[in-house]
């Protein structure tokens, strides 16, 4: 496989940035449908502390990958705006809804390590390693950061929403390739 299509070009997402933006999206996605599964569930029920700790393993993997999606945005150029017909407002919401949308799943993990960590005890990864609580606390620190965590995770799913239908509308009634490009490496010369 060419190193051209792992890499961004002026005219589409590259390989790897196409991978992280699924795999995270499918992530979030499903992170979302547990959490919402896991706040029913009470104590005594048979998958509590699992969901638990697929949850929490889980989210640090995402962060993991989010720190690696920031990373290699950084270092690959951005695709040009596919949008010829794009209005300066519709680029600046498109651009600022991105780093929105990195802003909220930062925060976001962020919520859910100071939910996890409150009782001062490290969160185990899948058995490989352990990420460390801070050596202090506030007080209430589980049910503030609970609550923050839980807004967050709203408002991150309806703006991947958003997110998602704004790209269809570019699919479907724009009729340019601002989708297409983020499903499969395009060509250079489009």
């Amino acid at each position: 496989m060419s190193t051209n299509r792992l890499k961004n070009s002026e005219n589409s997402y590259g390989l790897i940035a196409i991978i992280l933006h699924w795999l995270m999206a499918i992530t979030i996605f499903s992170l979302f449908g547990l959490g919402l599964y896991m706040v029913e569930l009470t104590y005594y029920d048979a998958w509590y502390k699992g969901s638990l700790d697929l949850h929490k393993n889980m989210g640090i993997t995402l962060f993991v990958a989010l720190m690696l999606r920031i990373v290699w945005r950084v270092v690959n150029i951005t695709p040009r705006n596919a949008d010829k017909s794009a209005s300066k407002f519709e680029v600046k919401a498109a651009h600022y809804a991105h780093i929105s949308l990195y802003v909220l799943m930062a925060v976001l993990m962020i919520s859910g390590y100071l939910i996890s960590t409150a009782d001062g005890r490290a969160i185990d990864v899948f058995g490989l390693f352990s990420v460390p609580a801070l050596p202090m606390s506030i007080t209430n620190q589980e049910d503030i950061a609970g609550n923050i965590h839980e807004i967050l995770a709203w408002t991150l799913i309806l703006l991947s929403v958003g997110h998602g239908l704004a790209a269809l509308k570019h699919h479907f009634i724009n009729k340019n390739n601002t989708l297409l490009r983020m499903i499969k490496v395009q060509p250079s010369n489009n």
